[in-house]
């Protein structure tokens, strides 16, 4: 015969999340503890705790891919209803934006290829579609500005030159950096890639600015794993 739920409310104090946050501190949660402070309850079946297993086993146990899922999949799963989708929706996007947040400041020199994914990974490499950004730095390579030039479908995104080296202009900008994802998670460059780096190569050199790479970037298939193309690193710019 199955036991009855325990609820939360009558687990040791120090086993509570809410309680051993305020004891201990956030880092002292797991996953599970944090994401079940964030559905708020559970149901007659599970606890808080349990249901925020639940749905992080649906995911292989990753924060990551959780976030890839929309609230229709997370109804899906048992004793989740809108409230608590989109609670947990909320949550996750926070997340991502303060990362995101984090890595666009004053301070960010373009020192490579991987400082490039950085700044424009949390941002798209994730989206069921393609996006193309532009990144404008100083003549330290410091970080000026970060921008999307262009949003598209799932497998080609329209780009005009023209916008890049726009703001380029207005912005002082001595060197662009470019990037866009490939939602299909094939980081290799198409032949219209390479024509519209090249492209946007001989636009640069026309205007004085330089062009330091074109980064392509595919989703992340594990938590810090990096996964993208550098026409740079390659020796194609």
């Amino acid at each position: 015969m199955k036991e009855k739920n325990i609820p939360i409310t009558q687990w040791a104090e120090e086993d509570r999340p809410r309680e051993k946050m305020l004891a201990k501190g956030k880092k002292a949660l797991s996953n599970s503890e944090l994401l079940g402070i964030v559905l708020g309850s559970g149901n007659l079946n599970m606890s808080a705790v349990e249901l925020a297993k639940k749905l992080l086993l649906s995911a292989d146990k990753s924060l990551v891919e959780l976030s890839k899922k929309d609230i229709s999949d997370l109804t899906k799963e048992n004793g989740v209803g809108n409230a608590k989708a989109v609670s947990v929706m909320a949550a996750l996007e926070l997340g991502s934006r303060m990362w995101a947040e984090s890595r666009r400041n004053d301070d960010i020199v373009i020192k490579d290829s991987s400082s490039i994914y950085n700044i424009v990974s949390p941002m798209i490499n994730e989206l069921p579609h393609e996006e193309f950004w532009a990144i404008y730095l100083n003549s330290n390579n410091k970080l000026i500005h970060s921008k999307r030039i262009a949003s598209g479908g799932l497998t080609q995104t329209s780009v005009d030159v023209r916008m890049i080296l726009k703001t380029a202009i207005e912005r002082n900008a001595t060197a662009i950096a470019v990037a866009h994802n490939h939602p299909s998670g094939n980081v290799r460059p198409s032949k219209e890639d390479i024509a519209l780096t090249k492209k946007i190569k001989e636009a640069c050199h026309v205007m004085d600015i330089k062009l330091l790479d074109h980064v392509i970037v595919g989703e992340h298939f594990s938590a810090g794993q990096e996964n993208y193309y550098s026409f740079y690193d390659e020796g194609v710019i």
